[in-house]
C-alpha cells in the first residue's frame, strides 16, 4: 500500500536513513525539520519547522496533511540534554520532553483522521535502550521510557481502526553525532564496540529497516511492542561475567 509517511526529524542521522529506505520503498516522504536534507529525495515534501515550538508545529503538521492521506507516521525527533540526577534542571526535562513526547502527541493527532478513514495506519516512535536506564541520561531516558507507555496506549485505543503503533529503541548507532562524541580510537569507544555482542556500532541504516518493517502494510499483528535494535545489549554485556 502506497501512500505518505510523516517523519519528524528526518533532516540527518537514523531520520534520514529512514527516509532514503521508505522512499525506496515506494512510500513518498513528508520531513518536518529544521535542518533541510543535504539530498532530497525525488518524492519528498520537506517543511521547514522548529518542533521544539508547539504553535510552529502545529501549523506545519496543517501544511503537512492538507490534501494527503498521511497513514504512516515516524515519531524521530528528540534531543538528549545529558544529565544527572544533581546536574538535570527543570528547563531539560522541558525541553527533552517537548520534543519526544508533546511533538508525537501532535502528530498523532493529526494523522489520526486520515487514518481512521481509512482504516489502516502505522505508527512508529524511535526510543531508546536508554529507556532501561543509562548514566547521565535522567530527562532523556525518561521521556524516552514515556513514549513507549504512549506508544503502547495507542496500541490499545487504535486497534480497531486497523492501526497498530510500535517503538524502536536503538542502541550504540553510528551516527554523525556519535562519532563526533566518541572518536574511534579512544578507549571509551572501543570499551563501547567490545560490549556489543555483535562487536560492533548498528547503523542508521539497520534502525531504518526495523521501522519500515514495522510500517509495512503486512505487520498488522504487530502492535504495543518495542523492538530493541541494540546489538543485543538489552540481553546482556559481551564483556560482562
Amino acid at each position: 500500500m502506497p501512500g505518505w509517511v510523516l517523519i519528524t526529524g528526518a533532516g540527518r542521522g537514523i531520520g534520514r536513513a529512514c527516509a532514503e529506505r521508505l522512499s525506496r520503498d515506494g512510500l513518498s516522504i513528508l520531513t518536518l525539520d529544521r535542518h533541510a536534507p543535504e539530498h532530497p529525495l525525488p518524492d519528498e515534501v520537506f517543511i521547514d519547522v522548529d518542533l521544539a515550538d508547539e504553535a510552529a508545529t502545529a501549523a506545519a503538521l496543517e501544511e503537512a496533511t492538507r490534501g494527503r492521506s498521511v497513514t504512516r507516521l515516524v515519531n524521530n525527533v528528540g534531543t538528549v540534554r545529558p544529565g544527572s540526577a544533581e546536574s538535570a534542571t527543570s528547563a531539560d526535562l522541558e525541553a527533552v520532553v517537548a520534543l519526544t513526547l508533546r511533538c508525537s502527541m501532535q502528530c498523532v493527532r493529526a494523522v489520526l483522521p486520515a487514518m481512521k478513514a481509512a482504516r489502516f495506519g502505522r505508527i512508529v516512535g524511535i526510543s531508546s535502550r536508554a529507556a532501561l536506564g543509562k548514566e547521565l541520561r535522567v530527562v532523556y531516558s525518561a521521556a524516552k521510557a514515556g513514549l513507549e507507555g504512549m506508544t503502547k496506549t495507542w496500541a490499545l485505543e487504535l486497534a480497531p481502526w486497523g492501526i497498530t503503533a510500535n517503538a524502536v529503541g536503538p542502541g550504540p548507532i553510528g551516527t554523525e553525532l556519535f562519532h563526533r562524541n566518541n572518536p574511534a580510537d579512544s578507549p571509551k569507544t572501543r570499551a563501547i564496540v567490545e560490549g556489543i555482542p555483535v562487536k560492533r556500532l548498528g547503523t542508521p541504516e539497520d534502525v531504518a529497516h526495523a521501522v519500515a518493517s514495522l510500517l509495512d502494510e503486512r505487520a498488522g499483528f504487530i502492535t504495543g511492542q518495542v523492538l530493541y535494535v541494540c546489538g543485543g545489549m538489552t540481553v546482556g554485556n559481551a564483556g560482562a561475567g
